[in-house]
C-alpha cells in the first residue's frame, strides 16, 4: 500500500491545530486506497463466492434452524434434556461450514483485511500519541491493561 506522508508545510494551522477540512479530505483519500487494496478486493471476492455457494446457503439456512432450537434450550442451560443435542447439532453445521474452501479462503481473507485496518489504526492513533489505545478483533488479548494482565507497569496503572 502507498506510503502517505503528511509534512508540516502542506497544512495551514489555525490557532494550532490542523484545519479539519484537510484532515478529512486526507481520510477519504485514505479510504479510497482501501477501497483499492488487495486485501480488500480479495475480501469481497471469496464473500461473494460463498454467498453463491449453494452448500454454504443450505447449511446456513440449516445453522439457523438448529442455533434457534439451541437458543430455546439454553435458557435453561445444562438442565434442559436437549441442551448438549441441541448444542452439538450447531458445533457439528459451523465445523461442516468451516471444510468448504470458499469459506475458508473468506475468513482467511477476512482476517488479512482487519489486520491491515488494525496496522492503520494503530498508526494513525500512534502518531498521535503512543499512549492512544487502538481497539482490536483479536480473540486473545495481547497484552496492557485491557487485556487483565497489567502488573502495574504500565503508564496508565502504575
Amino acid at each position: 500500500m502507498p506510503h502517505i506522508h503528511v509534512s508540516q508545510s502542506e497544512y495551514p494551522e489555525q490557532s494550532g491545530q490542523a484545519d479539519t477540512t484537510v484532515l478529512l479530505t486526507e481520510a477519504y483519500e485514505l479510504g479510497d486506497m482501501i477501497k483499492h487494496s488487495a486485501e480488500l478486493t480479495s475480501y469481497l471476492t471469496w464473500k461473494q463466492r460463498m454467498e453463491q455457494h449453494e452448500e454454504v446457503k443450505q447449511l446456513k439456512r440449516e445453522f439457523l434452524r438448529k442455533k434457534d432450537l439451541f437458543e430455546e434450550t439454553e435458557r435453561f442451560g445444562h438442565f434442559h434434556p436437549d441442551y448438549h443435542t441441541a448444542r452439538d447439532a450447531v458445533f457439528a453445521i459451523e465445523q461442516k461450514l468451516d471444510e468448504i474452501e470458499e469459506v475458508q479462503q473468506f475468513k482467511r481473507a477476512e482476517e488479512q483485511l482487519d489486520e491491515m485496518l488494525y496496522e492503520l489504526s494503530k498508526v494513525i492513533a500512534h502518531s498521535v500519541s503512543e499512549s492512544i489505545k487502538v481497539p482490536s478483533n483479536a480473540l486473545q488479548p495481547t497484552g496492557g491493561c485491557s487485556s487483565g494482565g497489567c502488573s502495574g507497569g504500565c503508564s496508565s496503572c502504575g
